[in-house]
């Protein structure tokens, strides 16, 4: 039996792949198990980036609604319902506290918690297929992933209202013009771009990075004082490792 989710790691870039392809890699609480433990395990490999791709036609078209039917309606199920809901939630935990760059390839249907969990990516790059909808509302369930707090900071309030709402279909171009995605390229395309994105990404100082990530994803909640102070803290922290020397040196004579 093939593994679910893949993870397998080459050099300072880790490899997370959602491997239902014949299921549109549907998401259960086996699959959240899966990504849960390998973007740990890929967090204390210290992988300095993350390509999180999908094998198959789709992304993922999301929940396994056939699977959640089944435990919102069998009573003694109810402990394995929890377990699930809240697995969502533990999954952008593990997403956010990676110190790594993650970068998201897209492609194919983006559908529900499937790409809610997505917003705790850093990058996201969309093949020119990619369709993204939350349809949550308008089957009277609700949104996951810390995404009404992400989507809106992400794209605006206005923009993540409408996408919320209405729960309609967008498209790759669609989500690039509102900031959803930072890239677009054909679907033949996409594996060279997200491995070129990653090969980029390492390049660069690795502390630098971890500092970058961590800053903007919380310093938004701190008042400028608090952001001055930190920022001050990690220049000096950055600007005492022998690496700067060498990138300072390198950068002069060029």
């Amino acid at each position: 039996m093939e593994d679910i989710v893949l993870y397998e790691k080459e050099g300072d870039i880790g490899r997370i792949t959602l491997n239902k392809p014949d299921q549109r890699n549907t998401i259960d609480l086996n699959v959240l198990k899966k990504l849960i433990e390998y973007f740990k395990l890929s967090a204390k490999n210290e992988d300095v980036c993350v390509i999180y791709a999908a094998n198959g036609k789709h992304f993922t078209v999301g929940a396994d609604l056939k699977y959640g039917y089944e435990l919102l309606t069998t009573k003694n199920r109810l402990d394995e319902a929890v377990e699930f809901l809240e697995s969502w939630q533990i999954l952008t935990r593990a997403m956010m506290a990676h110190s790594g760059i993650i970068i998201v390839g897209y492609h194919g249907w983006v559908i529900g918690g499937g790409f809610e969990h997505t917003l705790a990516c850093d990058i996201r790059i969309a093949a020119s297929d990619t369709r993204i909808m939350l349809p949550e509302v308008g089957v009277g369930l609700f949104f996951s992933n810390a995404s009404t707090k992400l989507l809106p900071r992400i794209i605006g309030e206005t923009r993540a209202k409408e996408l919320m709402i209405l729960g309609k279909e967008i498209t790759a171009e669609e989500a690039l013009n509102i900031g959803l995605v930072n890239q677009l390229c054909p679907l033949a395309s996409l594996d060279r771009i997200l491995r070129k994105t990653a090969n980029m990404i390492i390049s660069k100082d690795h502390l630098a990075l971890r500092y970058t990530k961590s800053f903007i994803n919380e310093n938004q909640d701190l008042n400028i004082e608090s952001v001055l102070a930190r920022e001050s803290i990690a220049m000096i922290t950055t600007g005492q490792s022998d690496e700067v020397r060498k990138r300072l040196e390198k950068f002069v004579k060029k």
